[in-house]
Order: C-alpha cells, then structure tokens, then sequence
C-alpha cells in the first residue's frame, strides 16, 4: 500500500506565488473583506466607528509600515510617531496651500514627504545596528516634535499651534458621517495591506528577509545592504506617514504635534511586537488588542470594584489600565515570543491538511 501527505500543496510556481496559498484561508479573507464593507455598516453604531473600528483600521496601517522595518528588514526604529506627524503636516500644508488638491492625492503626498524623512533618517543604518540604530531614530522623533512645535508656517501660522481640516470630499463623496469615513480609511486599509504583503513576497521582500537574518551572509551572496535598508526605510516611511495623515484628516480632524509624540512610537512598535513580528496579519491582531483592552478593562474594572463593594475612581482605573496591560504585554511575550500571529498560522497549517490536520 502506497502511503502520502494529504492537503493542498502546489504543483507550479504560479500557484505557490498566490498571495493566500491555502483554499479556505482565501476564502475566510474574501468573506471578512466583504463583511467589513457590507456587514460592518449595517451592524455598527457610532461609538463603535469612532472609538473602535477608525482607529483600529489606521493603527494597523501604521503597524503594518513599522513590520516592514522591523520585522521584515531587522531595523529597530523608535521615531514612528515622528513619520506619522511628517505624513499629517505635509498633507495638511499640500491640502491647504494648493488650490482644489484632491484629499487622497494629499494623503498621499503626507506619506511622500515621510518617506523622504525616513530615507534621511535611515542613512545612519547603513553605518550601524541595533541599539545605536534605535537611538538614532529617536532623534528623529524628538526633532519633529521640536519642528512643528516650534515652526508655525506647518500649521499655516495657528496662533493655538493646532491643524484643523473640515468639509472632506472625495469625488463629491462626502466624509462626514463615522460609516463614511470608515469605509474610506478601510479602502486605504485593504489596498496598503494587498501591496504590503505582495511586496514581502517578491525579490525585495526576500532582500529585507536576507538583511535581518545576517547582513554579511546576505553581501556576500549579491545584495545590497545599503539599498536594501533604505528602501525598507523608505516603504516603512511612506505607509506610516499615509496612516498618520488618515488619524489627523479623518479620525481626529484637529490635532496638535504632542499627538504624534514617543508615546505613539512605542504604541506601534508594541502593536508590532504583540501581533508577531514578520506578520502583515499579525499587524491587525496586534491593533486590536491595543485598542480594545484599555476599552474592556475600563468598563470592566469599575464593574469588579463595586462587585466587592470598592470604590474606584477614574484616575485609580487610569493607572491599573496601564498596570495590567503592561502586565498583559510581558505574559504575550513570555508565552508566545512570536506574538498572536504564531496562531493564525498554526491554523493556516492545519488547513493545509485538512480533513486530516495533525
């Protein structure tokens, strides 16, 4: 008797170059991308577009550019927040400035401006790693903070150092009720998403793989470490300043720069890390598990006080938020270092082989 492997495996390189490989993991993404735009809006209220679903959306945006550099090329970056505020000044000034600018082509000149920040400030990665990468990108965060603080021709001379955009249309659609908006910011969602893991995929994604694993091995064999960091820079870059435009035009619509400072680079960096560094999917898991748990343990915690009859106040729930969610953090790391993706594709593998998973 003749024995082999069941499942699905492929038999020419087309079929293994598709971007969901497994049958049922593809039909499972088709169903959720037309859930989100048909099902969503028809079920969600307004609390749950404009506390939940928008910033979820944009937050995995962002996180899906900070993998690029750090989980797929092996860049540690801490000046995220600083691309995001460079992608919604530049936008906001193009919008502004330019006479009839459509919103999308302002958008995405915010994440074209950004990746020439993150370019320059990519160079010093050619020269070094690690730690003293990390810290040079810090930098990077302190000095736009200082910038559009200080300098008021980004805010178009506010006298409040504030940016406020209104009336937003995209062909005569206009972005004023939370579905709108919603459905807006996830068209963006989906599209970046597609792009980011075909990119992964191809030539340069396997380039950025070769560079974090071992840059001497990778020089050796023909690629170019400088060209390959400076292009995750650049990828990274123009996605964080896109999803930083998208927080400022369409979730918040006034902001001030203290909105894209450190906190907001160590938020995305720990969205990253939760999720699974090297995930594009990881990206989404990791953005809702930041942005649901402090919702969850805010209702949750007043209700467990008076459960024991204690009285919490808000700002004794404001500490133990962060307390328990640090807490939540570092039990992710220790039980699963490879953070909630490890099981998405756990369970992409026993699909693989079904009806006989092991």
């Amino acid at each position: 008797m003749f024995y082999r492997e069941n499942g699905q495996f492929k038999t020419t390189y087309k079929s293994d170059q598709q971007i969901f490989g497994v049958k049922q993991d593809r039909i499972a993404i088709i169903a959720l991308i037309a859930f989100a735009f048909i099902g969503v809006p028809l079920l969600a209220d307004e609390y749950l577009f404009r506390a939940i679903l928008v910033p979820f959306l944009i937050l995995s945006l962002a996180a899906i550019g900070v993998n690029i550099l750090v989980g797929y090329c092996g860049q540690i970056s801490l000046g995220s927040g600083a691309f995001m505020a460079v992608g919604a000044y530049m936008a906001y000034n193009v919008f502004m400035r330019v006479e009839d600018m459509p919103l999308i082509v302002a958008l995405l000149s915010g994440g074209f401006f950004a990746m020439v920040a993150g370019i320059i400030f990519g160079i010093p990665s050619l020269r070094v790693k690690g730690l003293y990468l990390a810290v040079a990108t810090l930098a990077a965060q302190f000095f736009f903070d200082w910038l559009f603080v200080r300098v008021r021709w980004f805010t178009l001379d506010s006298p409040a150092g504030t940016a406020e955009v209104s009336n937003l249309s995209v062909l005569g659609w206009q972005l004023d009720s939370s579905v709108d908006k919603y459905l807006f910011v996830l068209g963006f969602v989906v599209v970046f998403a597609l792009l980011a893991k075909n990119l992964v995929r191809g030539p340069i994604g396997r380039e950025w793989m070769a560079i974090r694993d071992m840059d001497v091995a990778a020089s050796v064999i023909g690629i170019r470490p400088a060209y390959a960091k400076l292009t995750a820079f650049a990828v990274s870059s123009f996605i964080i300043g896109v999803a930083g435009a998208l927080w400022a035009f369409i979730h918040l619509g006034s902001w001030e720069p203290l909105t894209f400072d450190i906190n907001r680079s160590f938020q995305l960096l720990f969205i990253v890390i939760i999720g699974g560094l090297g995930s594009i999917m990881g990206c989404f898991f990791g953005a809702a598990f930041i942005v649901i748990s402090p919702i969850l343990l805010n209702q949750l915690l007043p209700w467990i006080g008076r459960l024991f009859g204690v009285e919490i106040s808000t700002s004794m729930v404001g500490h133990a938020e962060f307390m328990i969610l640090g807490a939540l953090i570092i039990w992710i790391l220790i039980k699963e270092p490879h953070g909630l993706a490890k099981y998405w594709s756990m369970a992409r593998h026993k699909l693989r082989l079904w009806p006989f998973p092991h």
